[in-house]
């Protein structure tokens, strides 16, 4: 009866600490900390209840050499560490959010804040996966056997940490890889890359692979070594606007000043222009034509192939109906 009203008391406890914390906290989430204190405070309560409740039994629950009383320890200690877990988790998720939350979601944001959010979510992915291990480990360091299979392979380190190595040497490499890709600059969430002879966003970076939103709205998944192996095109590393560029053939008879014109008028005319960058040039001539070159800048990579796309129907439909005789022909000489 004793032991009983021991756990009784120690349990009324911790559940009367979490009743009297949430007042507390409801009152602080109207301080000019409550845009912090509030989304931790709703994440993290239903895990810190149930922590102080398992930590109140554990601490009551008297332990011996044996019986079923060490084996209710036991079990306790094992649902302290996974709620312990569970704690240090959710208050690293609602931080993650927090800490996004505060920076722009726009892709055209500048390159510090695109930085910040790729090396946020790694270390969040990191710690997670770090707690998750230590509370795995401190799980099974409670069982005497573990304990000792422990000791034994801790004197053949060496041997144990070769084989490790070799099995996961797939998985290490590409987790450093990540940590490379997210303190190194390489890429960032939202930028915008070429990878696999295609154009596409980075939408999540993690530990071990990288997911690009491809242009027709498809996902590919790469491991993270992907990016420290192979030459690849970062459109955006430095800024997020595009210079892009199209090609055009006409005839030797095509007036480049008219087309000029019509291409700078093509340009003002588009939403999608960003008022820094266009020109037209003859950058080659072929045997049977000028080769013309429009390069246009645009705020992103979407709004560049947009835009090009566009001025490429716009000249053609012009080059067609106004001056058909600018189309590139073919010549040759009759003798009779």
């Amino acid at each position: 009866m004793r032991a009983l009203l021991t756990v009784a008391a120690w349990v009324v406890g911790a559940l009367l600490v979490a009743w009297l914390a949430g007042p507390l906290f409801r009152w602080a989430t109207r301080t000019r900390y409550g845009w912090i204190i509030g989304p931790v405070y709703g994440a993290c309560r239903l895990p810190a209840v149930v922590f102080l409740v398992i930590a109140a039994l554990f601490a009551s629950v008297p332990g011996g050499p044996g019986g079923w009383m060490s084996a209710i320890r036991h079990g306790l200690l094992l649902a302290l560490a996974a709620a312990c877990a569970w704690l240090v988790i959710r208050f690293l998720q609602v931080t993650e959010s927090l800490a996004l939350g505060r920076l722009a979601h726009e892709p055209t944001v500048n390159r510090r804040q695109r930085r910040m959010r790729t090396q946020i979510r790694l270390i969040r992915g990191v710690t997670a996966v770090i707690v998750t291990l230590a509370a795995i480990a401190v799980a099974l360091m409670s069982y005497e056997q573990v304990r000792v299979v422990g000791v034994s392979l801790v004197t053949s380190a060496g041997v144990v940490g070769v084989l490790i190595g070799v099995a996961a040497r797939t998985s290490l490499a590409n987790a450093f890889a990540g940590l490379q890709i997210a303190f190194t600059d390489a890429i960032h969430v939202d930028d915008v890359v070429v990878v696999e002879d295609a154009w596409g966003r980075v939408e999540e970076v993690k530990l071990t692979s990288v997911v690009i939103r491809m242009w027709d709205e498809r996902r590919l998944i790469l491991p993270t070594t992907y990016f420290t192996d192979r030459p690849f095109q970062n459109w955006t590393r430095h800024e997020a606007r595009v210079v892009g560029e199209l090609e055009l053939h006409v005839d030797y008879t095509a007036d480049v000043d008219e087309i000029r014109r019509e291409a700078r008028r093509l340009v003002e005319e588009s939403p999608l222009w960003d008022r820094a960058l266009w020109v037209l040039q003859v950058i080659a001539v072929t045997p049977q034509t000028l080769e013309l070159q429009v390069r246009v800048s645009a705020p992103d990579g979407p709004s560049s192939w947009d835009l090009r796309c566009d001025l490429r129907e716009g000249l053609m439909k012009y080059l067609r109906e106004q001056h058909p005789q600018w189309l590139p022909r073919s010549r040759g000489e009759y003798q009779p």
